[in-house]
């Protein structure tokens, strides 16, 4: 009788833990999963607020979409997706997980006295593009970021008649790095991939920032991913107090 009742025990007990390993299993999976839809859905938001722009002001959706990638882009799945919280401070490239990260890095570098840094969907420069914009909050929005560049790259295709060289424009004015950036370009557009389906939400624009510098000082032409040397010069934060809400 002891022997039978231990026996049953066991099996209760065995059971028992089979249930919970299994409800463990979901668990993990459904977090997983989840993680997995997050990162797909930021790994979109580029694309999305590239092909808005593109739309609004006359530029090829696979220019501004290719733009990204070489800006932004990194390897997954064979493929190379553009990243939203992408941050070259200065000659530095880093992708962050979240925008916080991606703010948090730039405000520290800022305050340090950095000015000629890289952010976003196309990597518009602090250093030369700040006064187009109230605050750098407002550069890290995908859709202003992605309209403020496309709005330069019909610009520059006016000037050159060709995209590619546009686009070699957008990253420098000097022939022979425009001319290895429109290398790089027109190799990524033959492979770019189907756009992505609508519907990542993108968020939209901040309110104007009351501490924000007039910006009166005009940067030269050329490129938006452009680096040089730093400049002390400036306020300690161009960033809103207050966050935007998703």
């Amino acid at each position: 009788m002891k022997h039978a009742c231990l026996a049953r025990a066991r099996r209760t007990c065995a059971a028992q833990i089979h249930r919970l390993s299994a409800i463990l299993a979901i668990v993990v999976g459904s977090a997983s999963a989840n993680v997995g839809l997050a990162r797909t859905d930021t790994e979109n938001i580029c694309d999305h607020a590239a092909i808005r722009a593109a739309r609004d002001q006359d530029v090829p959706v696979d220019v501004m979409r290719t733009i990204t990638r070489v800006e932004t882009g990194r390897s997954r799945n064979e493929a190379v997706v553009p990243w939203p919280w992408t941050v070259n401070m200065e000659g530095e490239g880093r992708w962050f997980a979240t925008e916080d990260e991606a703010r948090a890095y730039v405000f520290r570098h800022f305050k340090n006295g950095a000015r000629s840094f890289d952010v976003g969907c196309f990597q518009i420069n602090y250093k030369w593009h700040h006064q187009a914009f109230r605050s750098i909050d407002e550069m890290f929005d995908p859709e202003i970021n992605a309209t403020y560049a496309a709005e330069f790259l019909r610009s520059l295709f006016v000037e050159f008649g060709d995209w590619s060289k546009a686009a070699g424009a957008y990253h420098s004015r000097t022939p022979v790095y425009a001319r290895k950036y429109a290398k790089k370009f027109d190799q990524v557009r033959a492979r770019l991939d189907p756009a992505p389906p609508q519907g990542t939400r993108v968020r939209g624009a901040s309110l104007a920032d009351p501490f924000a510098p007039s910006n009166t000082s005009a940067g030269p032409p050329g490129s938006l991913v452009r680096l040089a040397p730093k400049r002390n010069a400036g306020q300690l934060s161009l960033f809103h107090t207050s966050r935007r809400g998703n």
